[in-house]
């Protein structure tokens, strides 16, 4: 089994290739952009021990409609997953003709080079984001209208109707995932939890939109990785998954929370200005998943914290390496924009 893994050098992409190295015995080949978020780094263990065997990387974009033909032949692809995307809100606020280009051109690109290939199955990743927000009761089911509220929701909605399209119109075998929001190793440092760690390591103010209240459903990267490899071997065509932790926590409680495991004061705290169109609450229904995949989160969400933050610690030339390159100059402006 062949699976072309796009965006494969990001956070997700690469806990999913190292998750499938080593639960399966499938071929992966990696094709990423190499943007700011995607680290080759990442995978440099990997590269040692499956390259030229059971790994393979390629550089190059989903948008560029001659080369994705071109490695579906070359690789004999039998599935394809997903992940390449711009993904941070803040990012498509101030920019968001890239999330555009990125998101829906070329998701576009990839299911037409895949459906001419006759691929067995197409996983599209998406975000609990397409939903919109809740209130303060209630959960996203997979039948939850789409409201997208950011340019980044918007265009990964754009995607997902793209796919069912495919789906409707041309029989095409596309599944697609929603998930909440993923901590876990390798996570690039804009989001939320390793945004705060590397700040408190070096006890600078850690920013927090408004007041802190803004809820979010936490699951494991592992967990959702699992969650994708049950949907490459059970799921039907056409469907669509809701991945949830079953962990909701207020940004505050998170940020308080790392800050207790790192033994470090509330007071780096530093409340600054909402973002617009900031959504109040996502939480995930996963009801349908465990029903029909067995899907259920094994990382409870205290546990996946200390890990992750023990993983951070532990990988401190990572950490430094990010911390030299784009990430700190982006989240320095940013910080400053907005005190």
């Amino acid at each position: 089994m062949n699976i072309l893994v796009t965006g494969g050098c990001g956070f997700i992409g690469t806990n999913f290739l190292r998750h499938m190295l080593n639960e399966s015995s499938c071929t992966l080949i990696n094709l990423d952009k190499l943007t700011y978020a995607g680290n080759p780094r990442n995978l440099t263990s990997i590269n040692e021990e499956y390259g030229g065997k059971r790994y393979f990387f390629e550089h190059g974009d989903i948008c560029d409609s001659l080369l994705i033909p071109e490695l579906l032949n070359k690789y004999s692809i039998d599935f394809v997953v997903n992940f390449a995307a711009e993904s941070h809100v803040d990012r498509s606020i101030t920019d968001p003709d890239v999330f555009i280009r990125s998101n829906i051109q070329g998701t576009y690109n990839l299911l037409e080079a895949a459906r001419r290939k006759g691929i067995k199955k197409f996983i599209q990743i998406s975000t609990d984001e397409v939903y919109g927000s809740l209130g303060s009761k209630g959960r996203f089911t997979e039948n939850t209208p789409l409201a997208p509220n950011s340019p980044y929701s918007a265009s990964k909605a754009a995607a997902d109707l793209l796919c069912r399209s495919f789906h409707r119109t041309y029989d095409f075998p596309v599944i697609i995932t929603r998930c909440s929001n993923n901590y876990g190793p390798f996570q690039f440092p804009e989001k939320l939890i390793p945004l705060s760690f590397m700040r408190a390591l070096k006890d600078l103010p850690i920013p927090l939109y408004g007041s802190g209240e803004n809820v979010r459903d936490w699951i494991h990267v592992n967990d959702h990785c699992r969650g994708i490899e049950l949907c490459i071997s059970k799921a039907d065509p056409g469907s669509v998954y809701n991945f949830g932790g079953d962990s909701e926590y207020k940004n505050l409680e998170i940020i308080r929370k790392i800050l207790e495991i790192m033994g470090k004061p509330d007071d780096l705290i530093h409340f600054v200005k909402d973002r617009p169109g900031h959504d109040l609450r996502y939480a995930m229904d996963f009801t349908l998943a465990t029903r029909e995949l067995g899907f259920m989160p094994e990382v409870g969400f205290a546990e996946g914290l200390e890990k992750t933050i023990d993983w951070y610690l532990n990988n401190q030339d990572w950490v430094e390496c990010i911390q030299s390159g784009e990430y700190l100059r982006f989240t320095e402006l940013w910080y400053k924009e907005r005190v």
